[in-house]
């Protein structure tokens, strides 16, 4: 098994997170409270924001 490279790390990081708001996103969907509706907004504004972040976050990387 190769060693895996900062990019691939950072990478695979990000599509964790991903995964994890998508079952919170999920759950929250299946509750019924009063803060449903924010942490759907939550989730969302962190879904669009997260891999624009982890995209910077990687091509930093690549220019050191």
């Amino acid at each position: 098994m190769k060693k895996k490279t900062p990019k691939q790390i950072a990478a695979l990081i990000c599509v964790i997170l991903l995964v994890a708001l998508y079952v919170i996103t999920l759950i929250a969907a299946c509750l019924d409270s009063t803060a449903t509706g924010q942490l759907f907004a939550g989730c969302l504004a962190a879904t669009i924001a997260l891999p624009i972040i982890c995209w910077i976050f990687i091509h930093f990387l690549s220019r050191s």
